[in-house]
């Protein structure tokens, strides 16, 4: 993961949070992204220690994996969503002052 403040940190840890048993093909369409940009995303959080990968049997035929939050990920998530609420914030205000502006203009 290029930047923890990247809106799409958020999206995947959120992601992982309520759903650690999708497959990365799964969460990939859920989340709107490549396959190959989340299997780079997840192998980033497992190194950093904030995922953990763990094996289960689905069915006789498949293997699975469950990726879960660490107590780090918890943390690095409500972190992450704090700065992204400030950052989204920060954007309404502008754009409200901007819409207050041109609303002056208009009149």
């Amino acid at each position: 993961m290029t930047n923890p403040d990247d809106p799409l940190t958020y999206k995947i840890l959120k992601n992982l949070e309520e759903n650690p048993e999708l497959s990365q093909r799964a969460r990939s369409q859920s989340l709107g992204v490549s396959l190959g940009k989340i299997n780079y995303c997840l192998k980033a959080l497992v190194a950093k220690g904030l995922v953990k990968v763990r094996n289960f049997q689905h069915n006789e035929n498949k293997i699975g994996y469950a990726y879960i939050l660490t107590p780090q990920g918890l943390e690095e998530k409500s972190q992450v969503a704090m700065r992204f609420l400030h950052r989204k914030m920060e954007e309404y205000e502008q754009l409200r002052c901007e819409i207050e502006e041109l609303k002056r203009e208009v009149e």
